[in-house]
């Protein structure tokens, strides 16, 4: 598992490398033919990332309500996110990693509710919920460099 850890933990560096070449305005810009902006999928891949790992296992989420509202599956932009939760997305998206490793280690995810996904994959446990996630951030980091070519 800690190899899936790492493999999460590259590709966020490297979703924040590519942020970090863009002004919070350009984040917030939805291109022509997109329907979705650098930032949204920033939040989108935090927020899954504690839907399948956290909310599949009934644990707490690390993000209120209203920000997995505006981030999950089937959610798009609804304004421009401010400096400041951006600069809380940058460090949320270390600290889930952080988190995980740590409640992996002490053995929290003790249950976990099967979960088909709409890609064709059933996660079963916490270990298959983290692969999958791991093939989700891969896919939007790849849509992440596509909207940055339309930028």
């Amino acid at each position: 598992m800690l190899d899936q850890i790492e493999v999460l933990r590259i590709t966020r560096n490297n979703i924040l490398k590519l942020a970090n070449n863009f002004t919070l305005e350009e984040l917030n810009r939805i291109p022509e033919g997109f329907n979705n902006n650098l930032m949204w999928n920033l939040g989108h891949v935090l927020v899954t990332q504690q839907l399948l790992c956290y909310g599949l296992s009934s644990l707490p989420m690390a993000f209120e309500q209203d920000v997995i509202d505006s981030f999950r599956k089937g959610s798009k932009p609804e304004g421009d996110v401010d400096e400041a939760s951006y600069l809380h997305f940058r460090e949320m998206a270390h600290q889930t990693i952080k988190q995980l490793e740590q409640d992996l280690e002490a053995k929290r995810f003790q249950k976990f509710r099967e979960y088909p996904t709409s890609y064709g994959v059933t996660l079963h446990n916490i270990e298959s919920a983290i692969q999958f996630n791991n093939l989700h951030e891969a896919m939007h980091l790849g849509t992440m460099i596509a909207l940055t070519r339309a930028l």
